[in-house]
């Protein structure tokens, strides 16, 4: 079966999946790196590329390899997802965002080759390469997202990305929706 058919014969069944269910259909799509590495493309400049493989009303699926580079914090808007890592570490640095709008770094763990990871609607996290191997990964949100906030923590800033950025603070102000001064 081809793979954009596989794609559609998985995720078209979801309906307002729920969590489980997302990650149930993420590790049925069975996806190997070696299908991935024609969707692959340098990061350019950027923390990763990203690469849309699915979209329907309820799920997105995309690609994502990784430079050396690191994430801006951000939230997936109003989109919960899972992250399967397909080749190399990820190092997920999770924070809070309270009654202070500023996130605060809670924890930091490795996730290796093979490993899964849940981001939580309105949950803020980054990203980054750990270790030699190139990273890559496979996302999975519902419902496809829209909203994000990415985070500049030095400056004490945040922005609303257009859905076509990805998780840094977008030089091209055509990608900034929003700009929000945080205390």
């Amino acid at each position: 079966m081809a793979l954009h058919d596989r794609f559609k014969a998985c995720l078209d069944e979801l309906n307002s999946p729920s969590a489980e269910e997302l990650k149930k259909a993420l590790k049925s799509l069975d996806i190997k790196l070696e299908e991935m590495l024609p969707y692959l493309q340098s990061a350019d400049g950027k923390p990763y590329y990203r690469k849309l493989l699915y979209q329907n009303d309820e799920v997105e699926l995309l690609v994502m390899n990784w430079s050396d580079l690191e994430c801006a914090p951000h939230d997936h808007g109003n989109s919960c997802g899972w992250i399967q890592v397909l080749n190399g570490a990820s190092e997920n640095t999770v924070f809070a965002v309270k009654e202070n709008p500023i996130p605060q770094k809670l924890f930091a763990e490795i996730k290796g080759q093979g490993s899964f990871f849940f981001a939580p609607k309105k949950g803020v996290h980054k990203m980054k390469r750990a270790g030699m191997d190139s990273l890559v990964t496979l996302h999975l949100y519902s419902p496809p997202i829209t909203g994000m906030k990415v985070y500049d923590l030095e400056k004490c800033a945040a922005c609303i990305v257009s859905d076509d950025c990805g998780a840094w603070w977008p030089e091209d102000m055509r990608k900034k929706v929003k700009e929000i001064q945080l205390k």
